[in-house]
């Protein structure tokens, strides 16, 4: 089939609908007049639709479209049997309509006239640039596209344009073609509209889709899905919530998103409202809580960074996507801020004390001195009854705080009263037990993070041991002078 006829003729076409009862024909639309046609036959070259008249669906009009105005970025036809469409009567020749969505090359002014009064694209070239935009030939007319219409955004260097054949749309028509103004934006901005039509009625939540990230910006990343663009926003970039949209992503990036929200924004500049949409990158990554049993077993010493430092304690990272909290209390008696002694961006050894994967939480204290990491931070045994070595830490007026040797944080941090102390009433603790004092201490009590201990249960367990010392050796001395007697008295009989 040529490109101006298509490959049969609608005699042949509708000859059955020839020979059934006899109609009134519709009157057929005007050159340039905007119509609707349902598509009843796909050929080889050509897309067969039947107009519907305005006054009855039962009077139909015959007309075409070439595959090419109805073809979309892949190459591949938008249409099928059954589909109603949209389009202009591009050309009137022998009898049958020619639809499309473009005029195509036009031939002379009466074209371009028809063109602009239906509101269809025209191709033209650009034949040069002066001052103010583009010089076109078109339709075997002089033209001119000014340089804001050139493109949907600034046009760097509009001489590479020179040459080139493009769409426009005739915004002017004067003078019977001695002024005629194009624009190739408002023919990129329709087709855009066009694309993000179809884009979004393909859209839903959940749904996962592939676009072009277009932008970079310090709340996120802007992705292009076809005509329509969404915003992946930092707290859907990654599970790490250190992750920034810079750090992870640049403009012109082929990524594959999730759609997480669909909502109606403010209105755009035809009075229509926008819509927000939400993407995200983290909900098609993995989870790394669901590893945290592996990744940071209880017990384990880590090495993590600081990432944010806040009056009650810090949020170190251990792995992407996984922190932990190390509490104020962790980190001395005398600490009263975290930030008093860490900075963001600190690197540290810690040991999870423990992790509660259902609610996201990891509790963290200092590593013991001299543990690498991947070792095992058992400590010392605080169970009641034991006796551990300890160091001043802080002084209450009730009482001394003290950290157990071989520990570091709360866990080893216990209180020993002042009834526990062993010294008289009214005595200066200050002076008998300034900062950094050694001291042997009994653990008398422990649970829901409390350690309780004693000076005086340890004097009175050595004093204890002291008396049955004394009684055993006593006991021992009055046994064996028995035995003596007991052996003279023998001997004498």
């Amino acid at each position: 089939m040529s490109a101006d006829k298509p490959e049969s003729s609608f005699a042949s076409l509708f000859e059955a609908e020839a020979r059934g009862p006899r109609q009134k024909r519709a009157r057929a639309p005007g050159l340039g007049e905007r119509c609707r046609g349902e598509v009843v036959q796909i050929g080889r070259d050509a897309v067969f639709v039947e107009i519907v008249a305005e006054s009855s669906v039962d009077k139909r009009v015959q007309a075409y479209l070439q595959h090419a105005d109805v073809r979309g970025a892949d190459g591949e036809l938008t249409v099928k049997v059954g589909d109603v469409i949209e389009a202009v009567v591009v050309e009137v020749r022998d009898g049958e309509l020619r639809l499309g969505r473009t005029m195509g090359r036009p031939t002379g002014v009466d074209e371009l006239a028809t063109a602009h009064a239906a509101g269809l694209p025209v191709e033209g070239k650009v034949t040069g640039v002066n001052k103010g935009g583009l010089e076109v030939e078109i339709g075997g007319a002089r033209a001119f596209c000014p340089i804001s219409q050139a493109d949907r955004g600034y046009v760097a260097d509009p001489q590479e344009l020179i040459g080139r054949s493009l769409l426009f749309l005739v915004t002017e028509f004067r003078e019977g073609g001695k002024r005629i103004v194009l624009s190739r934006r408002a023919v990129l901005e329709r087709e855009a509209r066009e694309r993000s039509d179809e884009v979004v009625k393909g859209l839903a939540v959940g749904a996962v889709v592939r676009g072009t990230v277009t932008a970079v910006r310090d709340f996120g990343a802007f992705v292009d899905l076809g005509g329509v663009e969404g915003l992946v926003p930092n707290g859907e970039l990654s599970y790490d919530r250190s992750a920034t949209a810079a750090s992870m992503l640049k403009a012109g990036d082929a990524v594959e998103v999730q759609v997480r929200e669909l909502k109606e924004g403010a209105l755009d500049k035809r009075g229509e409202k926008t819509l927000k949409i939400t993407l995200s990158l983290k909900s098609l990554a993995s989870d790394p809580w669901e590893q945290v049993a592996s990744s940071a077993p209880v017990g384990q010493v880590l090495r993590g960074q600081v990432v944010r430092v806040l009056d009650f304690g810090a949020f170190v990272r251990l792995s992407p996507g996984i922190e932990g909290l190390l509490h104020v209390s962790e980190l001395g008696g005398k600490v009263a801020q975290a930030s008093d002694v860490l900075k963001p961006g600190e690197t540290l050894n810690v040991v999870v004390r423990s992790v509660d994967a259902a609610s996201r939480k990891i509790s963290l204290a200092p590593a013991p001195d001299g543990l690498e990491v991947g070792a095992r931070a058992t400590g010392p045994l605080l169970s009641v009854g034991s006796t551990v070595q300890a160091t001043v830490d802080r002084l209450e007026p009730y009482g001394v705080f003290v950290q157990v040797e071989g520990t570091r944080g709360r866990v080893g941090r216990g209180l020993i009263p002042n009834v526990e102390l062993g010294t008289p009433r009214g005595a200066d603790n200050r002076k008998l037990f300034p900062l950094g004092t050694k001291l042997t201490a009994k653990v008398l009590e422990t649970g829901d993070g409390k350690l309780k201990l004693s000076l005086k249960a340890v004097k009175d367990d050595e004093e204890r041991a002291d008396f049955d010392g004394f009684r055993a050796s006593v006991e021992s001395t009055k046994l064996g002078t028995l035995a003596d007697k007991l052996g003279a008295m023998l001997k004498k009989r």
